[in-house]
């Protein structure tokens, strides 16, 4: 029962090239950068991610899209990584976009073993119709492109069928967790990283506090040990070190 890795190149130690993830984080906040960098340094490429976004340049999941080490991008925001950009313009990376909303069930509907689900975002669009660039060609014509999806009408209403999603690995963040894997997040950064806990068939988690278990009540738990396979206690400096996306202060 007990998860605990002394060290985050422990954890990710066998995640080889190829590997499919699934990884937390919403913006800046609640990225699993040190298990990211420990990813890093371990070397596995050809890696096919499921994350809200894709980091920005040079940090978090941005440091493994600039080393050429992702190939393929399941997510919903490109955003500030301008790198991600070039790369999914210039043809250098699949990317498959979806609506956020739909990405965080998909994700869900993985973790819980369910196959498949019918929702009316994206009816009447590309999502459902087919032909969204998934690969661009060197001279900017798309190389691949999304299929059509089933679509079906419910008490009047189309809907379109979008398939759970599950992965090898997660990486993930939360603010404390126990020995045993169950997990407390904070504010903004509880929108992806339970769901994607949830998908991975080995979720590791990265944890600002480190407590014993029974510490954490049942009712504050938001995500339980079950979804946990490997938990890394982060020092002090770690659990510190955290981005501002964009300051703002008054003049």
């Amino acid at each position: 029962m007990d998860k605990v890795k002394q060290t985050a190149a422990e954890a990710v130690l066998d995640i080889t090239d190829g590997s499919t993830l699934a990884v937390g984080g919403f913006g800046l906040s609640g990225v699993p950068n040190v298990l990211i960098q420990a990813l890093f340094t371990q070397g596995a490429g050809r890696l096919s991610v499921v994350s809200n976004n894709c980091g920005v340049d040079g940090a978090g999941l941005g440091r493994l899209l600039a080393a050429g080490r992702i190939a393929r991008v399941t997510g919903s925001y490109v955003g500030e990584n301008k790198e991600f950009a070039r790369q999914y313009l210039g043809g250098e990376l699949e990317v498959e976009l979806i609506p956020q909303g739909t990405l965080a069930e998909r994700l869900r509907a993985g973790g819980c073993g369910i196959p498949a689900f019918f929702t009316p975002a994206g009816v009447g669009t590309q999502v459902a119709d087919g032909g969204l660039p998934w690969r661009y060609g060197t001279d900017g014509s798309v190389a691949l492109a999304s299929p059509a999806k089933e679509v079906r009408e419910f008490d009047g209403l189309s809907c379109v069928l979008e398939r759970g999603i599950s992965t090898d690995f997660a990486l993930v963040r939360a603010a404390r967790g126990d020995r045993h894997g169950n997990l407390v997040f904070h504010s903004s950064a509880r929108n992806f990283n339970p769901l994607a806990a949830m998908a991975g068939r080995i979720t590791i988690a990265e944890v600002e506090e480190l407590v014993e278990p029974g510490v954490l009540t049942p009712d504050e738990i938001h995500l339980p040990g079950v979804f946990v396979q490997r938990v890394v206690p982060l020092t002090a400096d770690q659990a510190g070190d955290k981005q501002i996306e964009k300051r703002t202060v008054r003049s």
